[in-house]
């Protein structure tokens, strides 16, 4: 039996990876998976035991003894925790707020990797996030870092709040933005940079379909897929 192919996608907040993401595992015919949904599923649950969300001993514990899954349905994959579906209460201004400071912790978030290896299975994931080229999965045959202007990032969340009916500013998204990417960029532990071996591929003036193109042109010539 062959080994699941593993293509992951990382790049900054804004740069279009979940969309990306989903359509080219859709078109592979493989798992898609926001590395995002496993820190936010842990924080759900710490916030459900009651524990603070910086206390690592605690958390470790609990996120050691809890299961996450990730699954197809329609549309976006449904996430559950411990066999419930809790994937409508994962964007909660709690769980984001609390999913940081989970992230944040060593012991948890080596346990949160570890999981998230495990969605590797069957045919492959297309795995996006932050780290998951460099930390997650450094021997994957492709790793994509995506990439964009600040305010073309920033325009693309305006109409991402719009849907959601949030209110903001270009000026103000656009801060928020690169403090994040400043963040991301400085923290000690999984730092937001390019792996080695990725290949980066800069969306600015470029559709999502056009993107999932050129990273097929990339599994073809690399013969990762069938067909």
């Amino acid at each position: 039996m062959p080994e699941p192919l593993v293509i992951t996608i990382d790049g900054p907040a804004g740069a279009g990876k979940s969309t990306v993401a989903q359509r080219l595992a859709k078109r592979l015919g493989l798992t898609y998976v926001d590395s995002g949904a496993t820190y936010r599923a842990a924080a759900l649950k710490v916030l459900e035991a009651g524990f603070a969300p910086d206390d690592e001993p605690a958390v470790s514990r609990l996120i050691g003894a809890t299961g996450v899954q990730v699954v197809a349905g329609d549309g976006e994959p449904h996430v559950l925790v411990d066999g419930r579906d809790v994937t409508e209460r994962l964007r909660t201004p709690e769980v984001t707020l609390a999913a940081a400071q989970v992230s944040r912790l060593p012991e948890v978030r080596a346990k949160l990797i570890e999981m998230q290896r495990t969605f590797a299975r069957g045919r492959g994931v297309v795995m996006e996030g932050r780290d998951i080229g460099t930390v997650v999965f450094p021997r994957a045959p492709l790793k994509i870092f995506l990439k964009a202007d600040v305010e073309e990032r920033a325009r693309r969340r305006l109409k991402q709040d719009a849907r959601e009916g949030h209110e903001a500013t270009l000026e103000k998204t656009a801060y928020e933005i690169g403090r994040r990417d400043q963040l991301d960029a400085e923290r000690k532990i999984s730092p937001l940079v390019p792996a080695s071996d990725a290949v980066e591929i800069d969306s600015t003036h470029l559709t999502a379909e056009q993107v999932v193109e050129q990273i097929l042109d990339l599994v073809k010539k690399k013969g990762l897929a069938e067909g």
